[in-house]
């Protein structure tokens, strides 16, 4: 897994987390303030998707209206990419 770290404002945490969600390959997203501390965690598992993705995006809402900066830390799979040899004939 590699980890990626952004730096954003309160107002625009919870459009950059849909977009991520929306990527697909993310596993785990961190929020934190801009002292460092952790204000919330969640897992995106395969499959999680829609209806039970929504009390998450509720409750980023309510964190964005109360902090102004904060870093979002996301692990995501890593792509394999396929290597195709010739077959041997």
């Amino acid at each position: 897994m590699t980890k990626e770290s952004f730096t954003i404002n309160g107002e625009n945490l919870l459009k950059k987390v849909k977009e991520l969600i929306a990527e697909g390959n993310v596993r785990k997203i961190s929020i934190h303030d801009k002292f460092g501390k952790e204000i919330a965690t969640f897992p995106l598992t395969f499959g999680v998707v829609g209806i039970l993705i929504m009390p998450v995006l509720a409750a980023l809402g309510a964190i964005a209206a109360l902090i102004g900066e904060c870093n979002i830390t996301i692990e995501r799979d890593e792509v394999k990419e396929e290597v195709n040899e010739p077959e041997a004939n």
